[in-house]
């Protein structure tokens, strides 16, 4: 797998080929994922689409370098506004369509905000744009999890640095300081083409997150909403999402 240094540390990226005359597909893992754990639903988009696409595992996950300290409560947006606009013109990607995860679908809205002549459009698959007393609940569980079960030997097959990964992701969810974050007055100002694609029975947010970017977001926003689909959507309801997905595109693309 390729590896780019980005300001002071190293990420780890895919490149799938595809039409050099259609935008650029970037995707945004979830908080506990990375290259590999999207497994071949990338390549699935970009054949269907016909678009060539770039993932990559953000710092501390998959092959990626190691934290260097604990995440801060504007870690999305440190992501969004430093990292990922280093990364595009590492890899000299203009316009793309920005396709987010939980975690990465946020990173994904404030970029898009801040950098809307340079983002043809975002998907954002179960996003967070505040913080819900379901999402802080499942994450503690999933914690205690992670300490006194086999969790972290299955996670560390996908992370070189999987306590990085895993409690830097955990503890600052869980941190008192972050139960007051939101992206209220991003959503505000999201003109770009927006998809939202959420699991009816997604247990680390409710509808209310999307409900918050539909009814207050500028732009054109299209809603999905998967019954018998949890928080990973491309996974539990594959083919619904890809022709979601694609169908995006070509509006977007036309």
């Amino acid at each position: 797998m390729p590896i780019a240094s980005i300001l002071t540390t190293t990420l780890e990226y895919k490149l799938i080929p595809g039409d050099p005359d259609r935008p650029y597909l970037v995707f945004l893992h979830e908080g506990l994922g990375s290259v590999s754990m999207w497994r071949d639903f990338p390549d699935k988009v970009a054949r269907q689409t016909g678009a060539r696409a770039r993932v990559y595992s953000r710092q501390g996950y998959g092959q990626s370098g190691p934290l260097t300290g604990p995440r801060a409560p504007q870690f999305m947006h440190d992501e969004a506004l430093i990292v990922l606009p280093a990364l595009l013109k590492r890899l000299g990607i203009v316009q793309p369509i920005l396709i987010g995860h939980s975690d990465g679908a946020s990173i994904a809205l404030i970029h898009a905000v801040e950098h809307q002549d340079n983002t043809r459009g975002v998907v954002l698959m179960a996003p967070h744009v505040f913080v819900e007393a379901i999402t802080v609940e499942s994450i503690a569980r999933i914690a205690e999890t992670y300490e006194t079960t086999d969790l972290r030997a299955r996670l560390e097959r996908h992370h070189a640095h999987v306590d990085d990964a895993f409690r830097g992701w955990s503890r600052i969810w869980l941190d008192p300081r972050f139960q007051t974050w939101s992206l209220g007055a991003e959503v505000q100002r999201l003109s770009v083409p927006t998809l939202l694609i959420q699991g009816a029975d997604d247990a680390y947010g409710t509808l209310a997150q999307i409900d918050a970017i539909s009814d207050t977001a500028p732009g054109p926003v299209q809603r999905v909403v998967l019954d018998n689909c949890g928080h990973v959507p491309f996974r539990d309801q594959e083919a619904a999402v890809l022709d979601a997905v694609a169908g995006f595109v070509a509006r977007v693309v036309g």
